[in-house]
Formats: C-alpha cells, structure tokens, sequence
C-alpha cells in the first residue's frame, strides 16, 4: 500500500494529534523508545523534525533484552548510533529477559515487558525524563483489539492501547506474572489522571499511524533499520493475527477493518471514562472498605438497586480495592449469591485463595486464612495456543505446540480447530470433571486423583487445563491421562496440538 500525502502531511497529522490529545507541552523531556525496528526507528525521525515546534527536549531510551544473543547486541549499537547522530543522549539497560523469566516464573514476553516497563518507570521517577513515547500504531491497536475480542473481553479490554497513561510518583505497578503486562499497559493510575504533581506519562503518537505510512516515511527520507525475524514467527497469535487473519478480513470483508477496529478502541475508551466516573460516585455507598486484618463487604441491597452493568463493575472495583483481580465467572457468582435468597450462609470462591461469603444483608470478602500458603490457593494462566507458561505453583512450564505429529503420538494429539485462541492453566476445582479415554462418561477429578493415590499435600495444585470452545468451561487435560476423545485430532491430520509439562529448571527457552 503506498500512502501518497507525502512527508508533509504525515509530520503534520502527528503534529496535530500530540495537541489535539495533549500528549506533549513545552519544556518537557522526552524519551522515544526505540528498540531499532521500523515503528520506533519512524517515531524518532518525526520527533525531531517536530522538536522545535513542540518546544521539548528529546533523548533515546533502549532496552537490550538479551533474548537474540549477536542480533540483540547489534540492534543496541544501531540505536546508540542512530542517538548520536543527531547528538541525542542515550538512556541505555540490558538486562537478563531469559534469567528474569526462570526467576520469577514469567514468560519471555512478559519478562521483557515488565523489564521494559519497570526501566520507564525509573526513568519517569526519577526525574530524568518527564514523558516516554513509543511507537504503538494504529495496527497494533487494530491487532490488540481483535485478540482481545477472539479471547473474549469487555468494554475495558476493547479501548485497546491509551494514547497516554498518566504515571505518579508511587503508584506504579507492574503486573506479576500471573497477570502479564499487555500491550504495555500497567496498573497503576487511571488514563489520563492528573492528580499527580508531576505529569509524567508513557504516550502514544503514533495510535492514528498505520505502518504501510512509516515504512514509506522511512523510505523516502533514506533511513535504514532493524529488522525482528520473531516478527514473522507465526507461532505467537499477535503474528497470526498481523500477517493472516487482518489481510484475510481486509480481503474478504472490509478494507478498513484496521481502522474500524481502532474506532471501536476510541469509543470503548470514552465508555470507560464514562464508567470510571459512575463507580467513583457509587462505590461508597455500596462498599465498606476492610480495616487493617478485617474484612470488606458489599451491601446487597444497595448494589441491587443499580443496573447489571454498574452491578457488575461494582463487584470488580471492590475487589480490586483489595488487590484481589476477577475474571467474569467470579463476578457472576459474586452477583448470583446477592440474588440468592436470603437465609444461611452462603459462599463462592474466588482467586488467590480467597472467598465471598453472604450472610443477612452484605457479601463479605475474607482474605485467604494466615499462614496459608502458595500451594493452597486457587491459581489460573492463561495459556496461548500455540505458546507456553510458567506455573510457579506447580513448579513447570506448560507448552502447547501446533504442528505435524508423528503417527505414534497422535493419541495424545487434539484437534487445534476445536480449540479457542487461548486455554487456562489452573488447579482443579471442586466440580470439575474430566472424560478420560475409552471410558463412557466423564468423571469428577477428585475421584480419579483419589484412584491414582495422589498425595493429599500435592492433589490441591494438581494442575488441569480448561478451554471455552463450547461455551462453558471444560476440563480438556488432566496430568497423567491422556487426552478426552472428543477432543483429538484425526488420524493423518496435517496440524494438531500437543501439550507438555516441564520442570521449570528443564523447560527449552523460546524467543517471544
């Protein structure tokens, strides 16, 4: 695709979405990340040719993951000498991503983020810099936003990628490795918060930017830069979805289907600041917050008199306000005990150990009891397909791999058509059940790990994975049982999924 509005026009539309999102004020210090790829290489070149218009002082921020060995190690020199070349001052780490990664039982992908985005976080902390840019597109947000919604999202995982997410001194957090960095977003701050005595933030400039537009930038000003071979790898989904899924619908059904898509990220932002301001207002009278050891509670009967979709945020940000994160299924069964009929103490359990308890006019949420441990709370991860995780309660490495199987392993080979995008890595559950092979009915899991004599202090981590495909979770894998028979591949079938488990300190390290 050739975009023909000439250097020009597309110095002057960024131009104009920096004031028009007010991304970037005079006199401030500015890092561009810049790995040496295409998008960051483009985001430094119309910096500084904006950089006497906006009035702001640049300097070049890079990380060397060392996850390429020679290749990553050249992309840092490129950088240094791209930097020095137009005498901007280099903000250089290189850090261990694949030592980060066995330590705290993260992905290569996640560690390199939380790396990244922890090394910003100084950079902005200490003062050294007041705002960093990266070169997020409008691709990536178009690629962001149908991941999401093949994964299975709300409102709040549509509005994608923020033009800008406001960071104060002392609210950073980067995600642990159970819920990895996304996209680069962070927990800390809500976008666009300006409670903060300082105004510095991670900003976007380039989110109404397509790629084709940067290449060709890059093209006509003469400027080389570095290629990532993992970009091609058709493994990772974001892969998948960048070089077949978006031209097939590009082809077959929109030709805009990037920009859509980016529009349906800008209207999902607006409905979260929207919903953002209403929880504000609402949430005291619904919720008291725990004292120090005590516990929080919803009051059932004002939460009732919202709507659903109020009702359902409410749930969340109370328990957010304990740290405590839920996906969809444990809001609806928090929802499900304030509409159950008063009388008895009631129940649900929720992630981490901890649980929802009714009792006469308020849900109750009771932090998991002192001195449990890691080994006796619920934990769940999501697992890519294809791709892998690291379980620390479990001690492994789940990896699901897609491709030709040899004849002897198709028994424990499924089928990846009948599969969503993303599985779940989780500990069973009271209630699961599982459908071993060449038997007629599936059976509970506690009763099959009673049969196998597994240890009491091992059974409650003892791992299964769970997939959505059919609209409700099932339990697809089981350690030690072969795969359901509902769920294999064919016989002679071109592409099949196989899944393994290694012990951490075993598991083959793979590039992200």
């Amino acid at each position: 695709m050739q975009y023909h509005g000439g250097v020009h026009d597309l110095r002057q539309r960024v131009s104009r979405y920096l004031r028009e999102r007010d991304l970037l004020r005079a006199g401030e210090r500015v890092g561009i990340a810049v790995s040496g790829g295409a998008d960051s290489v483009a985001l430094l070149r119309l910096l500084l040719e904006l950089r006497d218009e906006l009035g702001v002082v640049l300097a070049v921020v890079h990380v060397n993951h060392q996850i390429r060995g020679a290749e990553s190690d050249a992309d840092q020199h490129f950088v240094a000498e791209l930097g020095s070349k137009y005498n901007l001052p280099l903000h250089a780490l290189s850090a261990d991503t694949p030592a980060h990664a066995a330590e705290h039982h993260l992905s290569l992908e996640a560690a390199a983020r939380q790396l990244r985005y922890e090394y910003f976080h100084r950079l902005l902390g200490d003062g050294v810099l007041d705002k960093i840019a990266t070169a997020h597109t409008l691709d990536d947000q178009a690629e962001t936003v149908l991941l999401r919604l093949a994964r299975g999202t709300g409102v709040t995982g549509l509005a994608g990628i923020y033009p800008k997410w406001s960071v104060g001194r002392g609210q950073w957090a980067v995600l642990s490795g159970q819920h990895p960095v996304a996209d680069g977003q962070l927990y800390h701050a809500r976008p666009g918060d300006r409670s903060s005595h300082r105004a510095t933030a991670i900003i976007r400039p380039l989110l109404q930017t397509r790629r084709p537009e940067l290449l060709s930038y890059l093209e006509n000003l003469k400027q080389p830069w570095r290629e990532d071979a993992s970009n091609l790898d058709l493994r990772f989904a974001r892969n998948r979805v960048r070089h077949k899924v978006l031209p097939l619908l590009e082809s077959e059904l929109n030709p805009r289907i990037r920009e859509l898509l980016s529009e349906t990220a800008e209207i999902a932002r607006a409905e979260e600041d929207y919903w953002a301001a209403q929880v504000s207002r609402v949430l005291p009278e619904v919720w008291t917050a725990a004292s120090e050891g005590g516990q929080g509670s919803l009051h059932i009967a004002q939460l009732r008199r919202y709507p659903l979709a109020l009702q359902r945020r409410l749930v969340r940000a109370a328990a957010e306000s304990s740290r405590l994160r839920l996906e969809f299924q444990h809001v609806e069964e928090v929802l499900a005990l304030a509409q159950a009929p008063p009388g008895g103490e009631k129940q649900a359990m929720l992630p981490e150990g901890w649980r929802v308890v009714r009792r006469r006019d308020g849900l109750h949420f009771n932090p998991p009891k002192a001195g449990q441990t890691t080994q006796n709370k619920d934990f769940a991860y999501p697992l890519p397909l294809p791709g892998e995780v690291a379980v620390a309660e479990t001690g492994t490495v789940f990896r699901a791999i897609v491709g030709p199987i040899s004849a002897e392993r198709m028994r424990e080979a499924y089928d990846p058509a009948c599969l969503p995008d993303r599985l779940r890595v989780r500990n069973w559950r009271p209630g699961d059940r599982f459908w071993p092979q060449h038997t007629r009915a599936p059976r509970k899991v506690k009763e099959l790990l009673q049969e196998r004599k597994i240890p009491l202090p091992q059974r409650h981590s003892w791992p299964v994975i769970t997939s959505a495909a059919s609209g409700r979770e099932e339990v697809i894998w089981l350690r030690g049982f072969r795969p359901p028979q509902q769920w294999l591949a064919a016989p002679g079938q071109a592409q099949a999924l196989i899944i393994q488990e290694y012990a951490l300190q075993n598991a083959p390290h793979q590039a992200e």
